[in-house]
């Protein structure tokens, strides 16, 4: 969409509504800025974003009579496509987009995205330190910490953006393409959102949607149900496995990552030789392989890079060990099936922390799957009366109940013998009691120091 000559109203100014702003400024296109808080300090957001002191600046309530000539509203992925004040724009004839959107249009060179319930953040990581490693010029951007909108106008068409986007991001997509993408995994999220699990797939899979047949999404084959939704993809699909060998794709064979092209298997790394730890990890580094192989990137330098990666921030992080007691942050295992995996990586039995925001997530699969690795668990938040029925349910009783994270890891370092983890790996989101999956896991990470 050419936003030239556009009157353009941004709806919500959290980190990313602001990164619209600023783009739209930087690009000289006109706006209005929307804030349903209404003691939000106009001028401080005009200083803030460096805006004229005639921009308008709208909180509260939206009416009917701010959408006068405008032309395009840019929503905060925050905000509900199904908002009231979203489908009133539209009946009056407003395109409804999001940040995403206008920082691709605004934007030059190749663009690989990645999405999934799971692995995003790792995968997206891993996927632009290999893109560094062969290209002089690269951006990663999205949910790992920087706007699309911040960087959008500074990529020239030698630039590589390796973008992490979420199903809140791809509702509102219009002519987003990028030339690589992936779609790591399936599972039930955001259901207090989308609704059905079957919206929610179909939300992430607009990824391919604008994509042409010789462009390339890459597929976690061991899923079925993303499996059967690729069939009806345009784009080239290129399938990892962890399972099974695909004709094309990476899989595993043993202990070895292979690269098969349909006619020649080639290996590319041992497992074993990763930082990363668990299942879960080696698919997201396969996926990683898919991407940089599609991009171009030599085998070897592909696998050097992996070999030379460390996890994320607050995905199975390693904190500490306390009286020979070893303590995990996997604050961004906000869904059941994140939260499944981080367990399972664990080789130690386990005292988890877990609950908080309720997304609508049924619990019992992700507490049957404790297999035995879980001694005892201690809940905290909004969800940890549902989680403890479901686990009493399932005949798992070592349930502990706390007001706050401060309390549990006092009660987790108790509970704990010598030689015991203690995994904070919520299962939900944050919002009941932070900010964010990340200020949670700073904080966990600062009690547990403070033991």
């Amino acid at each position: 969409m050419d936003l030239t000559g556009k009157k353009v109203l941004v709806f919500g100014l959290g980190i990313s509504g602001k990164g619209a702003a600023e783009l739209l400024r930087r690009a000289g296109i006109e706006m209005v800025l929307f804030d349903g808080n209404q003691d939000l300090d106009k001028q401080a957001v005009r200083e803030e974003l460096s805006l004229p002191e005639d921009t308008k600046v709208l909180t509260g309530t939206l009416l009917a009579q701010d959408l006068k000539d405008i032309d395009v509203l840019v929503l905060s992925p925050g905000i509900s496509v199904n908002h009231p004040l979203v489908k009133m724009a539209e009946e009056d004839g407003v395109k409804v987009i999001g940040e995403l959107e206008i920082a691709y249009e605004l934007s030059k060179g190749r663009v690989i995205a990645i999405t999934g319930t799971n692995g995003k953040t790792t995968t997206t990581a891993l996927t632009g330190q290999i893109m560094k490693a062969a290209f002089s010029d690269v951006r990663v951007v999205g949910n790992i910490g920087t706007s699309f909108a911040s960087v959008a106008l500074d990529t020239g068409e030698g630039s590589v953006t390796v973008a992490e986007v979420s199903s809140f991001q791809l509702e509102t997509i219009d002519e987003f393409h990028p030339e690589i993408c992936a779609v790591l995994n399936l599972t039930p999220d955001h259901l207090d959102r989308h609704g059905t699990f079957e919206n929610y797939a179909r939300c992430k899979m607009k990824i391919a949607s604008n994509q042409r047949p010789d462009e390339t999404c890459v597929i976690n084959y061991d899923d079925k149900y993303l499996l059967s939704l690729s069939k009806e993809l345009r784009s080239n699909v290129m399938y990892f496995s962890r399972l099974e060998k695909p004709d094309k794709g990476v899989f595993l064979d043993g202990d070895m990552i292979m690269y098969s092209d349909g006619s020649c298997v080639v290996p590319v790394m041992n497992r074993h030789d990763m930082l990363l730890m668990g299942d879960h990890n080696v698919e997201n580094v396969m996926a990683a392989i898919c991407i940089g192989i599609c991009a171009g990137v030599s085998i070897p330098v592909i696998a050097e890079t992996v070999r030379n990666f460390h996890a994320v921030e607050h995905r199975i992080e390693f904190v500490c060990e306390k009286d020979h007691v070893s303590y995990y942050n996997d604050s961004k295992g906000t869904n059941t099936d994140a939260a499944s995996k981080a367990v399972g990586s664990m080789v130690a039995p386990t005292i988890l922390i877990a609950g908080g925001y309720d997304k609508g997530a049924d619990f019992t699969d992700w507490i049957m799957g404790f297999n035995g690795k879980v001694r005892e668990m201690i809940l905290i938040g909004a969800t940890a009366q549902k989680i403890r029925d479901t686990a009493l349910a399932c005949g798992f009783t070592h349930v502990h109940m706390e007001h706050d994270l401060e309390r549990a890891v006092k009660k987790a370092a108790e509970l704990a013998r010598e030689g015991d983890a203690v995994l904070l790996s919520p299962a939900c989101a944050s919002w009941d009691q932070f900010k964010s999956y990340e200020q949670r896991g700073k904080i966990f990470k600062d009690l547990v120091n403070r033991l």
